[in-house]
């Protein structure tokens, strides 16, 4: 059991060091990055999904409902502190907190 809660605090802490390093390279860019998409409904060509952003600091999680003759709308918007991010996602999703840690180890090399 010690060595899981190791395991998890230091996974917890590389994940907060790569979204800072993801934040710092948005803050000069200007430009958000998609951490993670997921379709939570879909019928006849409209569709609610979740879409997780990070920012100059923050990490957003929001609700966007779009598609055929919808117009696209945000249903729910949650923000969180990049340090704090990591104890949420963990809570949420082991296997969602592992991908988001391989896709920015790739993407910011």
């Amino acid at each position: 059991m010690v060595k899981q809660i190791s395991l998890d605090a230091w996974q917890v802490k590389h994940l907060r060091d790569l979204l800072a390093k993801g934040s710092e390279a948005v803050a000069k860019t200007g430009r958000p990055i998609v951490l993670y998409r997921q379709t939570v409904e879909e019928e006849e060509g409209c569709y609610e999904e979740i879409v997780c952003t990070i920012t100059d600091g923050y990490v957003i999680e929001q609700t966007v409902t779009s598609g055929g003759v919808i117009p696209p709308s945000f249903g729910q918007q949650r923000v969180f502190a990049v340090e704090k991010y990591p104890q949420e996602l963990l809570k949420k999703s082991r296997d969602r907190f592992l991908e988001m840690i391989d896709l920015l180890e790739e993407q910011l090399g």
